[in-house]
């Protein structure tokens, strides 16, 4: 995890030196607000946005698991900002964003047999956070809110499965919903923007075990940081 913390102060370093420079002449500062116009400034917009995730998983029930690895993925996705002072906006974000958790444990199969070794799983989910900005600096801001994720898709160790516990053909199922808390820096340059974000889900990512499974795993959950980039296309 320290490269990742590495590239995170890279980019808070890369944006408190963008936000010292006046940026492209016609550009519009994030100061531009003109309260009559309901938000007239170019903090008000909507543009796309994409880029690396590193997953991993949180919890008591982390120690069940021995050998846990990154789970090197990406996000991508389109958000929309309104400003509503000459600092402050508020910000959602609608994203798809494959994640999930690397390690070896010890959890029994459809059999009941118990699995060693690697083991690889993929969450893919579809997240709406809705992130309130605050510009510090002109160029740099730090944005915190709530985030809401459905789950689409599982994938165990490269097989499909289905997110209930359908049949009970498998001794633990998955929870569709999860809820959490991101917060993290971006900087901007004209139409373009850089950031960093910590995302910490707070549901459980398994849960309805039954008694075969020998090791308790319900107490596991999402984490994640996300580095992307993204273009405005309307401010």
């Amino acid at each position: 995890m320290k490269h990742i913390a590495f590239l995170l102060a890279g980019c808070a370093l890369s944006a408190t030196a963008m936000a010292q420079t006046d940026g492209p002449i016609g550009v519009r500062s994030s100061s531009d607000y003109n309260s009559s116009n309901g938000g007239d400034s170019r903090n008000t917009g909507f543009g796309v946005k994409g880029g690396f995730t590193a997953a991993h998983f949180r919890g008591d029930d982390k120690k069940n698991y021995s050998n846990e690895g990154v789970y090197n993925t990406f996000h991508a996705g389109v958000y929309a900002q309104y400003g509503f002072s000459d600092k402050f906006s508020i910000q959602p974000e609608l994203l798809y964003s494959r994640q999930g958790f690397a390690g070896n444990n010890g959890v029994p199969n459809a059999q009941g047999q118990t699995v060693n070794g690697a083991y690889n799983t993929r969450l893919d989910y579809i997240q709406v956070p809705v992130l309130l900005v605050y510009n510090f600096l002109d160029n740099v801001s730090v944005h915190v809110g709530p985030q809401v994720s459905l789950l689409t898709k599982v994938v165990e160790n490269g097989k499909e499965r289905k997110i209930a516990n359908e049949g009970n053909t498998y001794p633990y199922a998955y929870n569709s919903l999860d809820y959490g808390l991101a917060a993290g820096l971006e900087a901007r340059v004209g139409p373009a923007r850089v950031g960093g974000r910590y995302v910490a889900g707070f549901n459980e990512i398994i849960k309805d075990q039954t008694s075969a499974v020998k090791n308790s795993i319900t107490n596991i959950k999402n984490g994640m940081f996300q580095v992307y980039v993204g273009i405005g296309i309307a401010n």
